[in-house]
């Protein structure tokens, strides 16, 4: 029986998650399998990966073929690490102790490095938001500055529409008083 080691989607349209497999090349892609050793949602930022690490190492050394996804899942996780090192102890290149350490160290180092592009990416939107407010702010200075010279406009024509109504009205009060002492 050759086995293969696939994704069986599940989930709703659009919105999918897989479970991570074994299963026969004959079998239909969401039937009958032989074992689940995971699941694999891509809708989380960034993929979550739920592995059985050993279970996926057996599989593999067993000589179960994954597809090209499932291959590059297993091989972030360190499966395929793993599983270099342990031919190295078999051909007494080294002991399992150091192909334990040596494993522990290339995961501390890829852990770091997905520490240090999650604060970059966290970095990155902190200052495209403080862009985004400073942008904001100066839009909204520019309104207010558009609005204080509406008011000052409409103020100087109120001051100006006073000045002329009284001007008219001094006019008025000089000439009925002018006209008061003619008809005396």
């Amino acid at each position: 029986m050759a086995t293969k080691i696939r994704l069986q989607r599940h989930g709703r349209k659009s919105y999918a998650f897989y479970s991570i497999v074994i299963a026969d090349v004959r079998a239909p892609r969401d039937g009958k399998f032989t074992e689940k050793i995971g699941t694999y949602n891509p809708n989380t930022n960034p993929a979550t990966v739920d592995l059985n690490f050993e279970r996926a190492l057996y599989w593999v050394n067993c000589g179960a073929q994954p597809t090209d996804t499932v291959r590059n899942i297993l091989s972030r996780e360190g499966v395929y690490m793993m599983k270099h090192l342990q031919g190295g102890v078999k051909k007494g290149a080294f002991d399992d102790a150091a192909a334990q350490a040596k494993f522990e160290a290339w995961k501390k180092d890829k852990q770091n490095g997905l520490a240090a592009l999650k604060a970059k990416d966290e970095e990155a939107k902190k200052a495209e938001i403080k862009a985004r407010i400073e942008a904001e702010k100066k839009v909204n200075e520019e309104i207010a500055k558009k609005v204080a010279e509406k008011k000052a406009a409409e103020a100087a024509a109120k001051a100006e529409a006073e000045t002329a109504a009284n001007a008219e009205e001094n006019a008025e009060e000089a000439a009925t008083t002018e006209e008061a002492p003619a008809e005396a």
